[in-house]
Order: structure tokens, then C-alpha cells, then sequence
């Protein structure tokens, strides 16, 4: 039997499997002040740097977001118009 790599969802606190959750990632070229770090979602699960995972649910991710738990995760500030155009992304992968 083939073990099934979970992860724990930023917002929920559930562990549930890797594929079922989004990745939300900051990428490694980013100095360690963390003013350069560039955050974006990672629908594929497979782009470099640090990340974060959250269920496919838009609750889960605002529930993240209000406890700044990204932040914490990815020890970076993340700019209010980042979290916007990951809220967009997410409905928009949502819907398929």
C-alpha cells in the first residue's frame, strides 16, 4: 500500500491529503527581510520555495487570512493586493 503524504490546511487546521489542498508558495529568491518575496498560489504543487497549504474552499483561505496565518507560515509580509488576486485565482479554480 502506497502511503498518502498529508498536509494541514492554514485555515482549517485539518490534515487531509496533499492533492486535495492548494499550495500557496513564496519564492526562494526572496531576501531573508522578506520584502521582495513574491506569493502567489501554486496549482500545480510542484514550483520552488517555501509554502503553505489550504483546502479548495474560499473560508478556509479567508479564515487564513484574517488570523495571518500565511504570514506566519511563510515568514514574509504579504501586501493586501496579493491576497486579492489569490482570493481571485482560488474562486476561479473553484468553479472547474
Amino acid at each position: 500500500m502506497k502511503k498518502i503524504p498529508l498536509r494541514k490546511c492554514t485555515g482549517c487546521g485539518e490534515m487531509k491529503p496533499k492533492r486535495e489542498l492548494i499550495r500557496v508558495v513564496r519564492s526562494p529568491e526572496s531576501d531573508e527581510g522578506g520584502q521582495s518575496a513574491e506569493v502567489t498560489l501554486d496549482l500545480t504543487g510542484k514550483q520552488p520555495g517555501r509554502g503553505a497549504y489550504v483546502c479548495k474552499s474560499l473560508s478556509c483561505f479567508e479564515q487564513a487570512r484574517r488570523a495571518r496565518r500565511f504570514e506566519r507560515s511563510l515568514s514574509c509580509k504579504i501586501p493586501e493586493e496579493v491576497y486579492e488576486q489569490m482570493s481571485a485565482e482560488l474562486e476561479s479554480a473553484e468553479e472547474i
